[in-house]
């Protein structure tokens, strides 16, 4: 049973749209996984402008990837190295720490995830 970086269970991120590296609504995370998608995030404009920038671009749907695109106010799975450059950069998006899988705490700390939380 995955683990949430509170210690419980790992909750659902997001059915719709249907979210994680496997695309099961889960923020889990294994073997072929590089990326570690484990941050349950809340997008926004901002976050989302950001990315862009980086060279990430989430709006875009990729259905080869079965990737609808992003709007702010989805729910998303998101790579723990990209949420943490978003967070020194001081744009990270929203965190659902029940949702966000502990192996996330490798790249981030639970006070870093903490100052970021919104609820289900």
């Amino acid at each position: 049973m995955a683990r949430n970086v509170l210690g419980g269970e790992l909750e659902p991120c997001c059915f719709e749209p249907k979210t994680g590296f496997y695309r099961d609504g889960y923020c889990h995370t294994g073997q072929g996984d590089h990326g570690v998608h484990t941050v349950c995030v809340m997008v926004t404009e901002d976050f989302l402008e950001y990315s862009m920038a980086q060279g990430n671009d989430l709006t875009t749907p990729r259905p080869e990837f079965d990737f609808p695109g992003l709007v702010p106010g989805d729910r998303w799975c998101l790579c723990a190295p990209r949420w943490k450059e978003a967070f020194d950069e001081g744009m990270a998006p929203g965190v659902v720490l029940e949702a966000t899988h502990a192996s996330t705490l490798e790249f981030a700390t639970l006070d870093e995830l903490k100052s970021c939380a919104v609820g289900f």
